[in-house]
């Protein structure tokens, strides 16, 4: 939901209907002025998409960063600054997250896709900092975006569903949750699309869930109309592909104009004034993630990526983010 999907718009709207909205911090700010000033501006426009959210909503927010950002300091900062009392931290493991945010009461919760990764972070957050992380969010292989699975395990989801993960993570919290004398909610995400969804992952020890790809299709999402109709032209799980990012991880798209254009091609000439992703390696990089999201954000998507769930061919309507929250609790009552 980064490049301007999720913003303050949609996360109050969230916020308001009983959940808690996430600000993506990811390629906020004026185009051409980043280009000479990227970090200075990047910083600013987070300050003020928070500071609007803060018109719309007096409910919990979270902002989204990640670990890949050559300006991921500045922006945790930034928020916390701002008075977000929620960071989520992913695309990267948050090794010195903690240090960078002096407020106790800010919770800190890194995305992770393993037991592995949890138990990584607590092990060095426990050594370091000599604090547990507030909650983990454990992203499964059927999320859209980035994913921090191997394209080969992305073959094979079911063998990473998170049905098979989320004991595993629950474990591996275990032990740092008795240490500290309190809960580590985990919260799931990646495919999960209904309320028996939700309900089945709260049935088997999630705390709650993460959910995007239902809340493009929304008004209250300020993508083009172009980016909202890709998703209501998707019509089976073959229109959703895998592709490989400059950011240097996999990622779930529609496939549309762009990603044929780019089979062809190969590799579309590329200028960086930005230098937004530590990772990315612009002699090798195939395309800029950064204009090609920035494009369908506009409506130009015959020039650009859109990310998406696995689940995106499933939506089909465009809905409030009220109306499929309503939705949403009736089936978890009903399930």
């Amino acid at each position: 939901m980064g490049v301007r999907v999720s913003l303050s718009s949609l996360a109050a709207a969230v916020a308001n209907a009983g959940g808690i909205g996430t600000i993506a911090s990811v390629g906020l700010g004026d185009i051409e002025i980043s280009k000479t000033d990227y970090k200075a501006q990047s910083r600013e426009a987070l300050a003020n998409e928070i500071r609007l959210a803060r018109t719309l909503t007096d409910k919990p927010i979270a902002v989204n960063i990640m670990g890949v950002l050559s300006n991921s300091d500045i922006l945790v900062r930034t928020a916390v600054e701002e008075g977000i009392k929620l960071i989520v931290f992913g695309a990267g493991l948050p090794g010195r997250l903690p240090g960078l945010v002096d407020d106790d009461s800010v919770n800190l919760v890194p995305i992770i896709s393993s037991a592995r990764a949890a138990a990584l972070i607590l092990r060095s957050w426990d050594a370091r900092y000599h604090k547990p992380a507030d909650a983990f969010i454990l992203e499964g292989p059927l999320a859209g975006g980035h994913l921090g699975f191997s394209e080969e395990a992305l073959k094979n989801p079911e063998a990473y569903s998170l049905e098979k993960l989320l004991p595993e993570v629950l474990e591996a919290v275990k032990p740092y949750e008795d240490r500290y004398g309190r809960k580590i909610p985990i919260i799931t995400a990646g495919g999960i699309f209904t309320g028996r969804d939700i309900a089945r992952m709260l049935r088997l020890g999630a705390s709650g869930v993460q959910m995007a790809t239902r809340f493009v299709c929304t008004p209250e999402c300020g993508v083009s109309k172009e980016f909202k109709q890709a998703y209501l032209d998707a019509r089976s799980p073959e229109d959703i592909v895998i592709i490989k990012s400059p950011a240097g991880l996999p990622g779930r798209a529609i496939y549309n104009q762009f990603l044929k254009d780019l089979e062809i091609k190969g590799k579309l000439k590329i200028q960086c004034p930005y230098r937004c992703l530590s990772t990315c390696k612009i002699e090798s990089a195939n395309f800029c993630i950064a204009r090609a999201l920035l494009n369908s954000y506009f409506g130009d998507v015959d020039h650009g990526l859109i990310f998406a769930g696995y689940n995106a061919y499933r939506v089909n309507e465009i809905r409030t983010v009220q109306e499929i929250i309503d939705e949403l609790l009736a089936e978890i009552k009903a399930s």
